[in-house]
């Protein structure tokens, strides 16, 4: 979701070809206007993860604003070799016929009926919208289409919502056309804080982040008893080897998650989240009893 510069997007494609990850995402989700990889780049990244036996999904822009964003999205769906991720209704429409495809967490697949229009449309796999909870994931997996994944995001920043302003832009005081690409400044996204210095909320770019990691390593355990296909890991620079060891060994049962989600506290820089999960404020805790960190 961050805006890398290009050898550490090859770097971090590099290890996670080594890693026990099986499927992976590739793509530009945020902006359109980021593009240190061009899509020759992806697909080239592509073909090495594939080699590595990884599952590989080109995933689309979450917010479409001109029609070179819908150019953009149109290539990456007529690519011709791999599944896309959908996070416009505008990708699924420009994909042909019974394609299949994913579902992706930014539309909004709230309910059973909407769970199988898109099966109807070709949808093999759906990744559940981030504020849905235990007691809505549960009602949908009892009327999941048949041959339809499900997939739930448990470690990562958040991303809450996207804007046409681009928030990065706004905090250096220029325009969203000059922006100079001040979010590669960020690498893990620009903090906000409240007056009380409490960590509140990640500006990266168009995109508004949670600041806490949701983290639902405790909670996998229940996922697998509702039958969760794939859990989704997000992006970070440090300390992402052992993100995806400790997930790794919770999900083969060769470590309990309590221990797991100590372990991972050491990797969350502004400390965890669960709140949506239970039906909660998202910023809240409650399955992990760990208190905030502040920077």
């Amino acid at each position: 979701m961050y805006f890398w510069n290009r050898q550490t997007v090859l770097d971090y494609y590099n290890m996670i070809a080594q890693s026990p990850v099986d499927i992976v995402y590739l793509g530009e989700t945020v902006c359109a206007k980021r593009r240190e990889l061009r899509g020759e780049d992806w697909l080239d990244l592509a073909a090495i993860l594939e080699d590595a036996g990884k599952e590989v999904v080109l995933s689309t822009l979450s917010l479409i604003e001109a029609e070179s964003d819908l150019a953009q999205v149109k290539r990456v769906c007529q690519n011709g070799r791999y599944r896309i991720e959908a996070n416009d209704m505008a990708a699924i429409n420009l994909q042909k016929p019974g394609t299949s495809f994913v579902v992706g967490p930014h539309i909004n697949t709230y309910n059973s009926s909407m769970l199988a229009q898109m099966s109807d449309l070709g949808a093999s796999r759906w990744v559940m919208p981030l504020e849905l909870d235990d007691k809505s994931l549960t009602a949908m997996q009892q009327q999941r289409p048949e041959n339809m994944e499900t997939e739930v995001f448990v470690f990562g920043r958040l991303p809450l919502a996207f804007s046409a302003r681009c928030y990065t832009a706004r905090a250096h005081n220029i325009s969203k056309d000059d922006c100079g690409f001040c979010c590669r400044e960020y690498e893990q996204g620009l903090l906000l804080s409240t007056r009380e210095q409490q960590s509140f909320l990640v500006l990266n770019g168009i995109q508004v982040q949670s600041a806490r990691t949701y983290c639902l390593i405790d909670q996998l355990p229940r996922l697998e008893q509702l039958g969760v296909d794939i859990l989704r890991l997000s992006p970070q620079l440090q300390g992402m080897t052992e993100i995806i060891d400790l997930v790794d060994q919770v999900r083969h049962h060769r470590l309990e998650p309590a221990l797991a989600a100590e372990s991972l506290n050491d990797h969350m820089p502004t400390g965890p989240c669960d709140g949506y999960w239970y039906g909660d404020p998202g910023m809240d805790i409650r399955g992990m009893d760990i208190q905030e960190k502040r920077l």
